[in-house]
């Protein structure tokens, strides 16, 4: 008789196909488990699959009095609540680094397309203004690569990606954390320090509640006029209001977004501005990432249910 899953959280089904091979999943399609499944069946879940976003507490887990392990699809965990999880041995596993190559390389189209008005581009061949010869201030000539200068908010795997991506086209990089490594990259003491040196910030750091809108109204003022802000983290770290109120009255020149604060839903305010770049949410959406983040989904799951500690787990658990 195969282990029961509870897949916590909504998942397209072609996601889950590896998973259901292995294991007797019970999906909850995204819905409170307690409107699919009777309270008896819940009662004797033991292990659950869930995005790392959505937030998954104690009173959450005590619906499940025999949960002894949450395995989070992708290299995110914020949503869980890790001190509850500890206080009822439950582990907690991850995909560390599964998507980290795929996320660096969104957040440099992103940049490349913010920073060298690529939409604008775009449009300016659809509607047939190019072939018209119309000017256009949009299509001024913009800063190359060479020379730039990046700050890596984040030096974890993505952001050390990131970072060897951007030393490639021939910018200079810093970056802010808070464990200086041994890295051919200035440091920076603060993320206030590194916002003054860069014209454009890279957001890859880990979401927690110490990141909770770290990136304020000042932090995007010390970009400058010229400055970009880039996300592919978690929408939480920027000041969503700060960042509308800093493109709208060009306090920065423009941004590129793959992360919101509530997905998927983005304020108006936001998504009527010219000057941003948007993605939904893609960074880790490649073939390659889900294989790999899979596979430590699989390595986690089974090593739980052999009894043994999971291979990837979260260390802070």
């Amino acid at each position: 008789m195969a282990d029961k899953v509870l897949i916590y959280s909504r998942f397209p089904k072609t996601m889950m196909a590896r998973f259901a091979e292995r294991f007797d999943l019970l999906d909850t399609g995204g819905k409170p488990a307690r409107d699919v499944f009777p309270a008896d069946e819940l009662s004797g879940i033991r292990a659950l699959l869930t995005g790392g976003a959505q937030p998954l507490g104690a009173e959450a887990m005590d619906q499940f009095p025999k949960l002894g392990a949450i395995v989070c699809y992708g290299t995110g965990y914020d949503g869980i609540d890790l001190k509850a999880a500890a206080s009822r041995n439950i582990a907690v596993g991850h995909s560390p680094g599964a998507n980290a190559a795929s996320v660096a390389d969104i957040a440099m189209t992103l940049m490349l397309a913010t920073t060298r008005r690529i939409l604008v581009a775009d449009q300016y061949v659809r509607s047939g203004d190019w072939a018209a010869s119309k000017q256009s201030p949009m299509m001024r000539p913009q800063a190359g690569m060479p020379g730039r200068r990046i700050g890596v908010y984040g030096m974890g795997e993505i952001g050390r990606k990131i970072a060897a991506r951007c030393a490639a086209f021939e910018s200079e990089v810093g970056y802010f954390t808070r464990t200086k490594y041994d890295l051919p990259y200035q440091y920076f003491p603060s993320l206030e320090a590194l916002a003054d040196w860069c014209s454009v910030l890279m957001i890859a750091v880990r979401a927690g509640a110490e990141t909770q809108h770290v990136v304020s109204a000042d932090i995007l003022g010390r970009l400058g006029a010229d400055g970009y802000v880039v996300n592919i983290s978690r929408g939480s770290v920027i000041d969503e209001k700060a960042l509308v109120a800093a493109l709208s009255d060009k306090t920065i020149a423009g941004a590129g977004l793959d992360v919101f604060e509530k997905e998927p839903h983005t304020p108006d305010a936001l998504t009527a501005l010219p000057n941003v770049v948007f993605a939904p949410h893609i960074g880790g959406h490649t073939l390659e990432s889900h294989v790999a983040m899979q596979n430590c989904v699989l390595a986690n799951l089974t090593a739980f249910f052999e009894g043994k500690p999971l291979p990837y787990a979260v260390k802070s658990a």
